[in-house]
């Protein structure tokens, strides 16, 4: 997603531009060709990753060799890093080849301020350059003498470019029933997630939607199949609908949501939530062994408090859901409360245009680069 509205704006500025890599359908419909897809790379939690060892070498030899054929002049890591700064690390061992002077940059950078503190050496010696979405991110990093810039929060302009959908076209459309308030689950993006958290936020919202009167809604990605989640559970009264996140964000009543980028959607919406997150033991053991803040979800870090309740691990069961999300649904006063709260997080990030500015700093540093 992010991605592709860079791309956009980088083929703005400059139509001739070359872009290859690894990326998904958004990114190659923008004019990237695509030399494996993001789906090969979904992979989560420590075990995982271990057992794919092999393959993401793989990867990351073609994409090294397709640097090295194609004598690129620079290369853009977005986010994931334990793949990009072993990337990056490699790159940069390529510098002393004749011909090829490589400069990198860090477009949202790992949250190294949360865990992998360490890490920060290693972003300081191998980018030109960090562009961050975070303001407290910029304070952080030049603080640890790091070229960092905040260029604004991308989610912003997705949200506020987004051309919404009425509720009644959403109900028309997907055959929803407009006398009911929608109970909307997000249950990830990855399958591992979705069999982790999903099962157990099921169970919640039946017994939610059945007291309240409410009708449930599972917003499923682009990559997943909707028949995955009826497999999940024995309940079949509830709608899985796909590709329309940001309209059900907008028109729900209240949300189950997976930890990570779909609460900051969410409270950029203002939708009364619970936290959910769930992975394997060791996934989780190591986690905890290594992340040093006190909120885990990423509404409740940008507004630097529990404004949203957050269910993790064992927590994330069943009867707590229903209890947190019970709570907030018979108080009026906790659930307009909660959406005010939440109405701060745009103050916080601002409303400068992440991928134009990104993109103006990109290319200048190609041209610079080129010139040099």
């Amino acid at each position: 997603l992010h991605g592709a509205s860079l791309i956009r704006e980088l083929k703005k500025l400059d139509g001739s531009l070359k872009i290859f890599g690894i990326g998904g359908d958004k990114m190659k419909a923008e004019g990237m060709e695509l030399i494996y897809h993001i789906d090969k790379m979904a992979f989560l939690g420590f075990v995982e990753v271990i057992k794919h060892l092999p393959f993401i070498k793989k990867v990351q030899r073609d994409l090294i060799d397709e640097v090295k054929k194609r004598k690129v002049g620079e290369v853009v890591l977005i986010d994931y890093p334990g793949f990009n700064l072993s990337l990056a690390k490699k790159l940069k061992q390529l510098e002393p080849e004749p011909e090829l002077k490589l400069e990198l940059i860090y477009y949202i950078t790992p949250q190294v301020w949360a865990w992998g503190k360490g890490r920060v050496n290693k972003i300081r010696e191998l980018f030109k350059k960090v562009l961050v979405v975070f303001p407290f991110e910029e304070k952080y990093f030049k603080e640890k003498n790091v070229h960092a810039e905040f260029v604004g929060h991308p989610l912003i302009q997705e949200i506020n470019s987004y051309n919404f959908i009425s509720r009644n076209l959403l109900d028309h459309k997907f055959d929803l029933d407009p006398a009911k308030e929608i109970l909307l689950i997000l249950p990830g993006s990855r399958i591992q997630e979705v069999n982790s958290i999903f099962p157990e936020a099921i169970k919640a919202a039946v017994k939610l939607a059945d007291e309240l009167d409410m009708q449930i809604v599972v917003a499923c990605s682009s990559n997943l199949d909707e028949k995955v989640f009826y497999g999940l559970t024995d309940h079949k009264n509830f709608k899985v609908i796909k590709d329309q996140t940001y309209d059900l964000l907008k028109h729900a009543k209240f949300g189950i949501v997976k930890s990570g980028t779909s609460t900051l959607e969410a409270g950029l919406l203002e939708l009364p939530m619970v936290i959910v997150y769930k992975t394997s033991w060791l996934t989780y053991a190591i986690g905890k062994s290594l992340v040093k803040i006190k909120n885990f979800g990423m509404a409740n870090i940008v507004l630097d408090e529990q404004v949203v309740p957050e269910l993790i691990q064992n927590e994330a069961n069943a009867e707590k859901i229903y209890d947190e999300a019970r709570n907030i649904l018979s108080d009026e006063d906790m659930l307009n409360s909660m959406k005010l709260r939440l109405g701060r997080i745009k103050k916080v990030l601002g409303d400068a245009d992440a991928p134009k500015n990104a993109a103006k700093i990109i290319y200048s540093l190609l041209n610079e680069h080129k010139a040099s």
